[in-house]
């Protein structure tokens, strides 16, 4: 049975961290949402010829058919040769023994919306970007259903809020186990600690299992000093220097962190290198955070956060929230953001002494504390070559016209942004700056 990853409309509302990939290549514990539908069906990871389809944004299309080869993408008729399992790249499943697809021509409820489908060859004939929602109901009007369970991502804090129970739950299914190398500490269940042998620890490294389970994946180095609290995951190739990672933190591939990070995912190939903290945040992939760069988590009057999403304020029902930050955005030496920003992509910070601006859309700028135009969609491209090249990869053409794409759906948005800045420039005036033009 070919598993089928497929975003509904409401995957605007997960940005901008789904703004650069499927909502179902997201994180969350250790797995993405996407690799946690297969494991919730027992099926075969990605690779296999023939195995998956996606349908996604037609932005994403290419970067899928180019890092996905063997995928069916944005293709209804390949994918229809024989039984189909159709899941919502936002739904979660629920844990507890896998859902068995036994049969065609049924539909499974979460909170009584559809949440997956299994059908027969044939019946995926309309399944295409901007018509899943339309699908997946006439699929539910004519097929009988049954409660799935699970949840829904509505938007980023969700995954955010509910990460360290998925990091237990993905370390209890792993079976994974292992004692401490020579020279560490743990406090602790010796038993909830699990390092990857090719992982290197060095002594004096401090692992805190009382809370919760710790994974070190493979390659990962972590340096003298770090003091770790589970549950925790370190991803494949990540480089923890003196950090102290608090429960709940989720680290992808190939990140350098260090300084102070609890409650917060990084989705892969992020610099945090120095001191700083970063809390109840997900930050994409490609971002560097500057020296002393700090995030707040906490209103001062412990009050609910209200999170900018496309600059209108959103209630997150929270108390802690700290940042949402998108791919390939910097912040410079000591940047303050407050409680529930949103930086979109390629967005660049500077530090101004008081609290950054909440709202900064994507490939704008902040200077002297005010949201601005960044510099050109020239310079923005030059700079993620020299970012991926220091890791050896290599920042393509295929991803040149994903963000060339994303420049133009978010132009409206940027509009708005410099709009209010100017009425607020107005009554508060602030030295001359000078900026590129929007290209």
């Amino acid at each position: 049975m070919r598993l089928c990853l497929v975003e509904d409309s409401a995957v605007a509302d997960v940005g901008p961290l789904a703004d650069t990939r499927p909502v179902f290549d997201l994180l969350l514990g250790s797995r993405t949402l996407g690799d946690r539908a297969a494991r919730a069906f027992r099926l075969g990871p990605w690779g296999q010829p023939g195995g998956r389809a996606v349908v996604v944004r037609p932005h994403l299309e290419p970067l899928q058919r180019a890092g996905r080869p063997h995928a069916v993408v944005n293709d209804p008729r390949r994918m229809s040769s024989g039984p189909v399992l159709v899941v919502n790249g936002r739904w979660v499943p629920a844990g507890g023994p896998p859902v068995t697809p036994d049969r065609t021509g049924w539909v499974g409820l979460c909170e009584g919306r559809p949440a997956c489908a299994v059908v027969g060859p044939g019946e995926t004939a309309g399944l295409e970007p901007g018509r899943v929602d339309a699908w997946f109901e006439a699929v539910a009007a004519r097929s009988p259903a049954r409660d799935v369970g699970g949840w829904w991502v509505r938007r980023p804090w969700d995954l955010v809020a509910r990460n360290a129970e998925h990091i237990a739950r993905d370390f209890d299914e792993a079976g994974a186990s292992g004692g401490a190398p020579e020279g560490v500490a743990v406090v602790g269940p010796a038993d909830r600690l699990a390092v990857h042998p090719s992982a290197f620890v060095e002594p004096f490294c401090t692992f805190d299992t009382a809370s919760g389970p710790i994974t070190v994946a493979a390659g990962a180095v972590v340096q003298s000093f770090t003091r770790v609290e589970g549950p925790c995951y370190v991803g494949p190739g990540t480089r923890l220097y003196r950090a102290h990672l608090r429960g709940g933190v989720t680290l992808g591939p190939g990140c350098r962190v260090g300084g102070e990070v609890e409650a917060t995912i990084v989705q892969g190939h992020t610099n945090k290198y120095h001191e700083g903290f970063l809390g109840h945040s997900y930050v994409g992939e490609w971002v560097n955070l500057g020296a002393l760069t700090s995030s707040s988590d906490l209103r001062n009057d412990y009050g609910e956060v209200a999170v900018p999403i496309g600059g209108d304020p959103v209630p997150t029902g929270q108390a802690k929230v700290g940042c949402f930050i998108g791919d390939f955005t910097r912040t410079g030496m000591g940047c303050l953001l407050n409680t529930g920003t949103v930086a979109g992509v390629m967005c660049s910070l500077l530090p101004a002494g008081p609290l950054l601006p909440k709202h900064v859309p994507s490939f704008a700028a902040v200077l002297f504390g005010r949201v601005a135009p960044n510099v050109s969609l020239d310079r923005l491209f030059e700079t993620a070559r020299v970012v991926k090249g220091r890791r050896g990869q290599t920042f393509t053409e295929v991803e040149e016209r994903l963000f060339l794409d994303l420049f133009e759906q978010t132009r409206l948005e940027r509009a708005r942004a410099f709009q209010a800045q100017a009425a607020r420039n107005e009554r508060h005036p602030a030295p001359a700056v000078g900026v590129a033009a929007e290209r």
